[in-house]
């Protein structure tokens, strides 16, 4: 029963119920009370024209009984006369001198306020008395010189009964519109809390881990809006936690390999070898803890990108200078891998990048290496500096066989490889750099075709004086 009351479904239903009980209320108060007063005023404006006319009547009139007997068939109300003390201010004397209805106890008017106002101003008066347990419309008029007063008197028990039939109808459909305004509200309450319960259920599918199942919603509202905000999120959970499995099994690969390697020459270190194959073997542990180093290095620094912790410096970064360093760094590599590395100059002066030198300088590492390691041996790699656009580039060109326009965009992915197999190097060299490059408002670009493939890092450039600007710079 708690959770009843404490469900969306009733609490629309009842806040409903009260909006409409309040209009229904501001509906009875501005009717019901309006008409009563207008059915009032208009029988007293009703009886004081009616008194107005007879006052002069009534002066001339030579049996003043007969008179209000006649008055009161023509009208409709009790006509009584009552005499006065005389002249402006006077008095009602005693009891009426004539009574319309003479079976009637002549009692009740005795002392009539309206008759006695009249009487004092020598002016028509008009308005309501309560005697007993009615309430009667009066107009009273002197005449004959304020020796006499005409006093018209009816019952407003009409009129009351016209505004207690207006209540008990108003109240009755009252009562009807709260019932069907409950009825509705509850059950269209009732759809609307259904759907945000099948919104439930899709959250804790969500949180449970099941992507596979839809989130939908047929309504055009804020909570069919919502619904496909949910789809969103659930499209986006199913490929980050694909993606999740997919880095621990090939993380899981990529350190089991070298891993692997290393047990093995360490029991065949136990055994007898001579120099030169023990040398060898030092050489190729080496190499494996080479690799298993960068890697892990590697998974630090996604793990800190992905995590937002990797912090980056806004300092003047020349890439010219970078890139004459990058070739100096790798020129023993490429020799010793027959390759021909050279940095060219484009002759426009210095291309100056905002940007962190430790990263651009990684960036440039990552995309020198995979020239040289994934193109044969005598290819030549280039690496040359410029301005483009408003931005500072770096490029790194090699002629080697080119990239199928196919795999372009997936070599940005973690852990892709090029030709399949997982021989050369870890497949996260390229996604760490295009992540650093975004988080420097960067970007890297590759354009490739068989025996040319450019790999272009653009950063945002350096302002510079107007006496220090060059023309933009044209790559050769």
């Amino acid at each position: 029963m708690r959770r009843f009351f404490r469900s969306v479904g009733t609490r629309l239903s009842l806040a409903l119920l009260l909006v409409v009980a309040i209009a229904l209320g501001i509906v009875y108060m501005a009717v019901v009370p309006s008409l009563e007063n207008r059915l009032v005023n208009s029988r007293i404006s009703q009886l004081e024209t009616t008194v107005r006319r007879l006052g002069p009547q009534a002066a001339k009139a030579p049996i003043l009984q007969d008179f209000v007997v006649q008055a009161a068939q023509d009208t409709g109300a009790r006509a009584v006369v009552f005499q006065t003390t005389g002249g402006p201010g006077g008095e009602v004397v005693g009891d009426p001198i004539a009574e319309s209805n003479q079976a009637q106890n002549s009692q009740d008017v005795t002392n009539d306020p309206i008759a006695t106002r009249a009487a004092n101003t020598a002016r028509v008066q008009s308005g309501t008395v309560k005697r007993g347990d009615g309430r009667w419309v009066e107009a009273a008029v002197p005449f004959t010189g304020g020796t006499f007063v005409l006093l018209l008197r009816s019952s407003l028990a009409s009129q009351h009964g016209s505004v207690h039939l207006v209540q008990r109808r108003v109240l009755l459909s009252a009562g009807v519109a709260l019932l069907i305004a409950l009825l509705l509200g509850y059950g269209g309450a009732w759809v609307f809390a259904r759907r945000i319960r099948r919104l439930e259920r899709a959250a804790d599918r969500i949180a449970g881990g099941r992507f596979d199942e839809p989130v939908r919603d047929s309504g055009g509202d804020e909570l069919g809006d919502l619904a496909a905000a949910f789809d969103r999120m659930r499209v986006r959970l199913a490929q980050l936690d694909n993606a999740r499995r997919e880095f621990v099994a090939n993380a899981s690969h990529e350190l089991r390999t070298p891993l692997f390697s290393l047990a093995g020459f360490l029991e065949l270190m136990d055994e007898e070898l001579d120099e030169s194959t023990r040398l060898e073997f030092l050489e190729s542990m080496r190499e494996q803890v080479t690799r298993l180093t960068k890697l892990a290095s590697a998974l630090l620094d996604l793990s800190r990108l992905d995590a937002g912790r990797l912090s980056v410096e806004r300092e003047p970064v020349d890439l010219t200078a970078l890139g004459e360093e990058l070739v100096e760094e790798f020129g023993p590599a490429a020799a010793a891998s027959g390759h021909r590395l050279e940095a060219q100059q484009n002759g426009a002066g210095p291309a100056i990048a905002t940007a962190d030198e430790v990263r651009a300088f990684q960036i440039g590492r990552i995309l020198v290496e995979n020239a040289l390691l994934h193109t044969a041996p005598g290819t030549a790699v280039r690496v040359r500096a410029g301005r483009r656009d408003g931005a500072a580039v770096l490029e790194v060109e090699d002629g080697g066989e080119g990239i199928p326009p196919a795999s372009q965009e997936q070599l940005f992915e973690r852990f892709f490889r090029l030709d399949g197999t997982r021989a050369s190097g870890s497949g996260l060299g390229l996604a760490i750099a295009k992540q650093l490059a975004e988080l420097m408002d960067g970007r890297i670009t590759i354009e490739s075709r068989p025996g040319c493939t450019v790999f272009a890092l653009s950063l945002p450039q350096e302002p510079v004086g107007v006496e220090d600007r060059v023309p933009e710079g044209v790559f050769p």
